[in-house]
Order: structure tokens, then C-alpha cells, then sequence
């Protein structure tokens, strides 16, 4: 399936204080949620987020995600989803709920659902959510001390709309615009069980179709206001057909999967750390290095860590398909994949802007000439990507090697996106601040 060729990078939105509410526990301590995951093509418009790195809050100031992690709560939840470009969950969302389609990104902090009232009465699965159906929706206005200016979470303030209501704006590098109200509003998952009321964004006016569901650090994340204790996805591999969508896994809280993971501590930084170049409430991991076949590519492990501005930062990003390497990193893996099939590259070709290690021919063959590559980390934690699916199929016959390079973005940070988590369990263990991997074949229904 063709990838995106534009662009998605920052994301300038909001500031505003939230207070934590903390869902009430069963007897055991245990809150089960069930809501399915399903895949969608994204439009035109949006193709480039799927591509790219994920809508990340810039933050600058902000409390160091150490301190930002809220009490826990243990869910325990298990559900599939199709995977396409991204993970696309359908939610219930308020009272009685309304089901919402949202990107699952654990690059972005915002949760945001498209808002607009609709007919019939009983909206379909893929409707908009319609706020006057819902008794558990409310709106934040302008005095509201949720919608106050130089909060340090976010680089621009809210504003006020014509209506003295809180108003918030997403403006996406290929012109897209998302832009609503700050609201409130409960994730109902049954007549027993649903989180408190949680800050998100209503979009009302958008070229998008879905809506986010940021998953970072960040504490107005919905990982952190609903004060999950880890969560847990398996991208199954895809498949060339046209049409078919492969389906993968999903737990919120506890996956009985996670005795064989290989756990990564994640990378915190102190308050005092003011970074311009970096975003304090990313997944951020301590890569060592990068393997190609049997050879270890000569990159300084600096170049996988922060410098004083932030630059060099390695995340880990479900809301990003393809992943991006820093200009060091990049090129010498360029330098491995010319000396191994340079005379097959397409010359002149570069798939949006991004990505230059493309070919016209036979994917399996190429790839058994590249062979596997491995991204390492420290305490013999890797994720490697079998020979077989390096290269990504982006259209008109031609596949990339599924690595770009950040700086053409604008970013100086290092993503691994989804495109090379396939087959591979994936946990955000929140409470424990680290991040566990484990092979898995996860196009099977009961992994």
C-alpha cells in the first residue's frame, strides 16, 4: 500500500492546567475496558501523519516526565485492530457513548475527537461525536483555570472564541488545520466502568475524518489522565494484497505476553534541562546503534542521545509510519545500502522529500541482498526487521527501505515509527518508566 509524500510535523496548540481524577477501582483493584481498534486509509489531507512523525507538544519548560507520571491504576483490556499506515482505535466516548475513530499515537499529547452535531439521533460507529447526545459533556470557558495563558506544557496559549468559550488550533505542515473547544468528557466502556471526565479537544473545524488519542508522557495525555499503569500493542506484518487489512493486538494493563520482554529503561531529564530541540514527554530510548546483516554500522552512540539542545533524541512513535535517522545516522546507513545494492537504487528518486534508498525491483530480492537490520539498545534490547520486510511499498512499483531522514522534517530527533515495530510486542510500562519488547508473530488472532 502507497505511504504518504507529505510532511506532518508540529503541531502548534493550547495551554491549560488539568487536575487528575483517579478512576474508582474494583475490589481487586483491576478496571476492565473492552473497545475494538479498526484500520481506515486515511484521506489525502492526513496521509502525511501516518508518514511522519507524530504531533508532538513542543514543550520547553514543563515538568521532566519523572515527575509528571501520575498514581497508577491497573486496567486490564484485550482487543484487535487492523493495521494499514496507523492504529486506528474506535472509542466510547461519553453518555450514553457515542463510538469515535482516533489515531493511537504515543507521539502526541492532546486527545481530540471531531464534534459536530448530526442526524438521526442514534449516530452510526463512524459518526462525528454529537455533544448534545452526551450528559457527561461540558465545555471550558475562557475564565475557566483550565484555559490559562503561559501554561508551561505548551508554547502557545488557548484563545477565546466568539462564544467566551476556550478555544484551541492544530496547524499541520501540508496546511491542514484542525481547530475546536477544550472539553470534557468520559470514556464510558460500560454501564460500570468509565474514566472520569478527561480534558480533550472537540474538533469542529477539520479536513480530518478521526480524531487523536495522544498516548505520551505529557500529563494531559489520555494515558495519564485515565492513569494507566502500561498498555501494549503488536503490529502484525502487512500484506500486499489490495485491501486487506492484517489484524494485530491490543491490552491496556497487563499482557500475559510480557514474561518473555526485553525491558529498555526510559530516558528521563531533570526540570532544570531546558532543551529547544527536544520533547520532554517522547517515549525517549537509549539506542546504542544500528546493525545491518552481520555488520555494526561505525555511529557514535552520541548520536543517539540529546546534546545540550535536544538534538539526537531516539523515540519510539505509534503515530509515525516510517522511521527517521539524524543526518549522521543516515548516511552511513545510506553509505551500507549503496555498497550492498547501490547499482539498484532509482537514481534521482526521493519518496516525499524524505527517503532516497528506493528501488524498482523485485522487493525480496533486494532485501535478501540488504539483509535484516537491527536497531540496538542497551541490556541486549533490540528490534530487528527481517530481510523479508525492510522495504516498504510506497506505490507505482517502487519500494523504500522505510527510512527517512529527520532533518528533512525540520526535527533533529531520531523515530523509530511503525513501520518497523512489525511482529513485535511493544509495552509502555508507565509505572516502572520503561519500555519492553518481545517477537511475536502478530498477525495470529490469539497472540
Amino acid at each position: 500500500m502507497a505511504a504518504a509524500a507529505l510532511c506532518r510535523i508540529l503541531l502548534l496548540f493550547l495551554s491549560f492546567i488539568v487536575s487528575q481524577a483517579k478512576p474508582t477501582p474494583k475490589q481487586n483493584n483491576t478496571i476492565s475496558f473492552s473497545f475494538p481498534l479498526t484500520p481506515l486509509r486515511f484521506s489525502s489531507d492526513i496521509k502525511a501523519r501516518t508518514l511522519n512523525p507524530s504531533l508532538v507538544s513542543v514543550s520547553k519548560h514543563g515538568p521532566s516526565p519523572r515527575q509528571r507520571l501520575p498514581q497508577s491504576s491497573s486496567y486490564n483490556y484485550k482487543t484487535t485492530f487492523k493495521y494499514s499506515m496507523a492504529l486506528i482505535v474506535a472509542l466510547p466516548i461519553g453518555t450514553p457513548p457515542q463510538t469515535q475513530q482516533m489515531v493511537l499515537d504515543t507521539g502526541s499529547q492532546l486527545s481530540w475527537i471531531q464534534c459536530h452535531k448530526k442526524a438521526p439521533r442514534k449516530p452510526p460507529p463512524t459518526a462525528t461525536f454529537d455533544p448534545s447526545l452526551s450528559s457527561s459533556f461540558s465545555v471550558l470557558p475562557c475564565n475557566h483555570p483550565l484555559c490559562k495563558p503561559r501554561i508551561p506544557d505548551f508554547t502557545l496559549p488557548t484563545s477565546c472564541d466568539q462564544n467566551r468559550l476556550c478555544h484551541y488550533s492544530y496547524f499541520y505542515a501540508d496546511g491542514t488545520l484542525a481547530e475546536g473547544n477544550l472539553v470534557r468528557e468520559k470514556f464510558t466502556f460500560s454501564r460500570s466502568q468509565s474514566t472520569p471526565p478527561l480534558i480533550l479537544g472537540c474538533a469542529t473545524d477539520t479536513s480530518d475524518d478521526k480524531g487523536i488519542l495522544g498516548m505520551n508522557l505529557g500529563r494531559f495525555s489520555f494515558a495519564s489522565q485515565s492513569r494507566i499503569s502500561k498498555f501494549s500493542y503488536c503490529v502484525p506484518t502487512r500484506r500486499a494484497e489490495t485491501g486487506v487489512s492484517p489484524t494485530g493486538s491490543f491490552y491496556l494493563g497487563e499482557n500475559p505476553n510480557s514474561r518473555g520482554f526485553r525491558y529498555i529503561n526510559l530516558l528521563v531529564f531533570p526540570q532544570s534541562r531546558t532543551m529547544p530541540n527536544m520533547d520532554p514527554f517522547a517515549y525517549t530510548l537509549p539506542m546504542q546503534g544500528i546493525r545491518i546483516g552481520a555488520k555494526k554500522l561505525a555511529i557514535p552512540v552520541h548520536v543517539f542521545r540529546p546534546d545540550a539542545g535536544g538534538s539526537g533524541q531516539t523515540i519510539i512513535d505509534s503515530g509515525s509510519e516510517f522511521t527517521y535517522l539524524v543526518d549522521e545516522a543516515y548516511n552511513k546507513v545510506r553509505e551500507e545500502v549503496v555498497r550492498l545494492v547501490g547499482p539498484r537504487l532509482k537514481k534521482g528518486y526521493v519518496y516525499g522529500e524524505v527517503a532516497d534508498m528506493c528501488f524498482d525491483g523485485n522487493p525480496i530480492e533486494i532485501g535478501r541482498l540488504i539483509g535484516d537490520i537491527a536497531f540496538e539498545f542497551d541490556k541486549g534490547a533490540e528490534i530487528t526487521v527481517d530481510k523479508q520486510r525492510i522495504l516498504a511499498d510506497v506505490g507505482g512499483g517502487v519500494h523504500c527501505l522505510g527510512i527517512g531522514r529527520s532533518n528533512m522534517l525540520g526535527i533533529a530527533s531520531n523515530i523509530i515509527g511503525n513501520f518497523h515495530q512489525q511482529n513485535l510486542w511493544v509495552e509502555f510500562d508507565l509505572a516502572n518508566r520503561r519500555v519492553g519488547f518481545g517477537k511475536a508473530d502478530c498477525s495470529r488472532a490469539a497472540v
